[in-house]
């Protein structure tokens, strides 16, 4: 006699499967429930020419479904080689991409040349287009602005004596039409805190009130922080106070935030031979904690598969980290409406900084 076993077989076990996914929770769903992804692509159908069919060839996957792969491909890091076998394995991915119950999945080669149709013009309408459901929804930027930036690495380059001192120089080196492809001679090398870094940095502007990016600027590693500061200022910030760490101090930018009627809340640095006062040391703890809020944006970019780019080139580079912007916007509006945090809510002293709306049977 066979021992028994727990293990059932039936052919209803997929729909038992995902009902139990759904009781559980699927955190890609929350995302689907929430972010308007058919108007995401009206906005990128607008950008990217596509054929009518009467040359013939294989009919093109929907704009939404390519949408929809990028941003999971963004939320996780993953390459097309691995976006591609996710799809096929993974039954939470198929359904977020409204692929469950299609024969076929878009191939590594369809989703790496959609990217590269996207471009940075589809990147920056796709960012736009959440910021628009951010503001349907009530989140507009409040409570001021924390302005910072992060390295973003991309791939090492392994470049030899003769290859650097071309490059330095101006010139290419003998390199092959392939080789050149895999060398990337936009990014730069940098060092924080004693370690060294090769990639690319994106700058951002943080509204305080909400946590989400407001604006973003992108460029290379050895870039000083504050060198994009006027582009990620954001000026349709009710708050006017535009909090910044020790980078960014200068009496040029004192005097464009007073021409600009905003808050000047960038810490102070000591110079040789005169240090900070007490009364500057209390102010700059005091901007210290209201500026942590972007550093808990860079930490939930970190979250998303890693804060690193895995192409070669600026421009795919700002394609990538423009997506990322994207994608935490994304996932942050998604998790707040289903909190069902009232974007609305001012607190009062001693309360908590935002108020969660009682769930109905219908939510």
């Amino acid at each position: 006699m066979s021992p028994r076993s727990a293990l059932k077989f039936d052919l209803f076990a997929e729909a038992s499967r995902q009902h139990k996914r759904d009781e559980v929770g699927d955190p890609l769903q929350v995302i689907a429930r929430h972010i308007d992804f058919a108007e995401l692509a009206r906005l990128v159908d607008a950008l990217i020419e596509r054929g009518d069919g009467r040359k013939g060839g294989r009919p093109a996957y929907p704009i939404e479904v390519m949408v929809r792969i990028l941003v999971l491909k963004r939320l996780y890091n993953l390459s097309d080689e691995q976006m591609e076998y996710q799809l096929l394995d993974r039954a939470s991915y198929q359904r977020f991409c409204l692929l469950q119950d299609a024969m076929n999945v878009p191939d590594r080669n369809t989703i790496w040349r959609f990217g590269e149709r996207l471009g940075v013009d589809g990147a920056t309408a796709l960012f736009q287009g959440v910021d628009a459901q951010l503001h349907r929804h009530g989140y507009i930027a409040r409570g001021g602005q924390a302005i910072d930036a992060t390295l973003v690495p991309a791939p090492r380059q392994r470049l030899d004596r003769q290859e650097r001192e071309a490059l330095a120089e101006g010139r290419t080196p003998d390199w092959s039409e392939a080789e050149r492809r895999q060398k990337d001679v936009d990014a730069t090398h940098t060092k924080k805190h004693g370690k060294s870094y090769f990639g690319y940095k994106l700058s951002v502007s943080v509204d305080l009130k909400h946590g989400f990016i407001r604006r973003i600027c992108t460029g290379t590693a050895s870039e000083h922080d504050g060198h994009h500061f006027d582009e990620v200022l954001d000026m349709h910030n009710t708050g006017r106070a535009v909090h910044a760490d020790k980078a960014y101090a200068s009496r040029q930018r004192q005097q464009l935030l007073k021409v600009l009627g905003l808050v000047d809340a960038m810490q102070r640095r000591a110079r040789p031979g005169k240090p900070l006062s007490e009364c500057q040391q209390r102010r700059n703890q005091r901007i210290a904690k209201k500026r942590a809020k972007v550093e808990h944006v860079f930490a939930g970019l970190r979250h998303l598969g890693g804060k690193f780019v895995r192409t070669i080139g600026q421009t795919r580079a700002t394609v990538g980290m423009t997506m990322m912007a994207a994608c935490y916007n994304m996932k942050r509006l998604a998790s707040l409406l289903e909190r069902g945090v009232d974007a609305f809510f001012k607190p009062q002293s001693g309360a908590c900084k935002a108020q969660v709306r009682p769930r109905t049977a219908n939510a």
